[in-house]
């Protein structure tokens, strides 16, 4: 049986965000403290005692301690259920929060080795000794098992695949540590439970749904997909930026080819948005553009939502 929990749903800078004064950010800011949100990362686990974070938020110090499945063990002066962190890219909004991780804990990181190249360029992460946390590489589509800190089976098995999308934005125009060629730098997850086959896929950031991608979502039980913008030219109507989601390596949620129209009739299960940026009107209860999404089978979560498979 696999265990989700949501620890964030926002995209960077949380909702709130701390220089925002748009409609959503005032709102969750005065009016209804229920749409506040941190930024996005779940965490899964198989037998309910081990967890593994995907990606590490700069948010993640907030959310283990709003996060009881992930408190230390009552009587253990050191102790985190938190065996592993899986990495789909290097933005700041998936990496920051492993220098919250620092305190000689032992766990693993996996990513594809353009991201792993990334944190090895960047001197600040050796906070983070490999003395206790082992940089794992992962493939593209090359399933592995996570593995608890006494090297036992996680119970689950993860598919990593590449998905349209771009590197991270503090590279732009610069070196890529890892090199100029080769995919890595955004990926998904397939995440299978070992005991039942059930499938939960992860896709925090997606420019583009493909058909490889559709045939991979096909049927499966569980999706948490990029939400980040409602229409690609949000930021820039809204006066918030001048930067399109596509330029960002977002796909937009509405349109002919938005993820609502473009995963509409694949069978899946439940259906998350999440990395949804505080320009997006979806994350207003009364919006028409959430009344649509609801009504094509999506939902929105809030931090701290459980989901069992």
């Amino acid at each position: 049986m696999l265990r989700v929990v949501v620890l964030g749903a926002a995209a960077g800078g949380g909702v709130p965000q701390w220089n925002c004064g748009c409609p959503v950010c005032q709102t969750a800011r005065l009016d209804d403290p229920n749409l506040r949100s941190t930024q996005a990362s779940i965490a899964i686990s198989a037998d309910s005692e081990h967890w593994f974070l995907i990606n590490a938020s700069p948010d993640l110090r907030q959310q283990l301690i709003a996060t009881p499945q992930l408190h230390p063990k009552s009587g253990q002066l050191r102790h985190s259920p938190i065996a592993g962190v899986i990495l789909t890219n290097s933005e700041v909004d998936a990496v920051a929060g492993l220098l919250s991780m620092r305190e000689g804990w032992p766990f693993t990181i996996y990513a594809h080795p353009r991201v792993l190249s990334i944190l090895k360029a960047n001197s600040i992460f050796n906070v983070l000794s490999e003395k206790h946390v082992r940089r794992q590489p992962i493939a593209i589509d090359q399933p592995f098992e996570p593995t608890l800190p006494d090297g036992s089976p996680s119970g689950f098995e993860i598919l990593p695949f590449a998905v349209a999308g771009k590197g991270a934005w503090y590279l732009e125009g610069k070196e890529h540590p890892g090199g100029a060629d080769g995919a890595g730098d955004t990926l998904g997850l397939r995440i299978t439970d070992k005991a039942d086959g059930t499938t939960l896929y992860f896709v925090a950031a997606c420019a583009e749904v493909t058909d490889d991608l559709k045939a991979r979502l096909k049927g499966a039980s569980l999706v948490f997909f990029d939400g980040t913008v409602w229409r690609d030219d949000e930021l820039i109507a809204a006066g918030l930026g001048n930067k399109t989601g596509q330029a960002m390596g977002h796909i937009a949620m509405s349109g002919e080819q938005g993820a609502i129209a473009a995963l509409a009739g694949l069978g899946i299960g439940r259906k998350f948005f999440l990395h949804i940026n505080n320009s997006n009107p979806v994350l207003l209860r009364d919006s028409v553009e959430w009344q649509t999404a609801e009504r094509a089978g999506w939902q929105i979560p809030a931090d701290g939502t459980e989901v069992t498979l």
